[in-house]
């Protein structure tokens, strides 16, 4: 792929071809088989949920659920769950090979996925831990150049999201992290609502923190997940547990940045394995905004 590819056109320009997705619903390999069925869901509700964002790795693959969604022809996303983009050596080509080759079997929009750590060592099943970046200006840098390998190599968009932990190394604040990565890669962003208000929390920030010089136009796509609050030796922290319970903090960052971004594409519900009757009002809530 060679300098005048569509992967390296400046990001406006590429942002503006991407697909109006609206609301969707994400899942992870076999999750419908404690929860949700999404294609159902969207049958039910199709004003509601509009795409499938497909948590997915190389080892597993997609499951039955992801096939379904993408032989009915309906929109979807490639979230991957096993690529370091904190971490260069990880990024191989026979891996980005295979994960578009997957991406490209259902359809899928653009590459996305948790940017920091999601493996120790060799990429395995089993290895996964999910660790989040180091909050410096060298890891900025080198998951920069990272998320522009992995756009040239692919041909696709990739967004990285802020991932969750309930522990963070570094001097930058999170938004400032995020805001250096997208101008030094020139992309979009996945924006975790829920992510970055348990983030505040343990760093003892207010839901807002930093938001005011947080680039919005940058957030391609943006999540809204329920969280649950537990205590651990005096200290508070979140849970990221998927479920319907979202925090108000997480709305607070939601109400905050839906009008200024305006460059979103999709927002999705991660509420994979709660009931159907569950998820809606929520799904309600966030069309309404959409809407305003």
């Amino acid at each position: 792929m060679n300098a005048s590819s569509p992967a390296e056109a400046p990001f406006a320009e590429r942002v503006a071809a991407l697909p109006q997705l609206g609301l969707g619903i994400s899942t992870e390999y076999e999750a419908g088989k404690h929860g949700l069925d999404p294609l159902a869901l969207h049958r039910a509700h199709p004003e509601l949920v509009q795409f499938l964002e497909v948590g997915a790795d190389l080892e597993r693959g997609l499951d039955a659920d992801a096939r379904a969604w993408a032989q009915a022809g309906l929109p979807t996303t490639y979230h991957f769950l096993d690529v370091n983009l904190e971490e260069g050596e990880d990024l191989e080509r026979d891996w980005t090979a295979a994960t578009v080759e997957a991406a490209r079997s259902i359809g899928a929009a653009w590459l996305c996925g948790d940017a920091g750590l999601w493996h120790i060592g060799v990429r395995d099943l089993g290895h996964g831990v999910l660790m989040p970046p180091i909050l410096e200006p060298e890891s900025v840098a080198e998951m920069a150049r990272n998320v522009r390998r992995l756009r040239r190599w692919s041909g696709m968009e990739v967004l990285p999201e802020n991932p969750p932990a309930h522990v963070y190394l570094g001097r930058m604040h999170l938004a400032d992290y995020f805001a250096s990565v997208a101008e030094q890669a020139d992309c979009g962003l996945l924006l975790d609502a829920a992510h970055l208000a348990a983030y505040q929390l343990v760093t003892g920030h207010d839901p807002l923190e930093a938001l005011d010089r947080f680039p919005a136009e940058r957030i391609v796509e943006m999540h809204v997940a329920g969280g649950r609050r537990f205590a651990h030796e005096g200290e508070t922290f979140i849970e990221d547990d998927h479920g319907v319970a979202v925090l108000d903090e997480t709305w607070a960052i939601v109400e905050e940045l839906i009008p200024r971004a305006s460059n979103l594409r999709a927002l999705v519900f991660e509420c994979e394995r709660n009931r159907a009757n569950e998820v809606v009002p929520t799904f309600e809530r966030l069309a309404g905004m959409l809407a305003r």
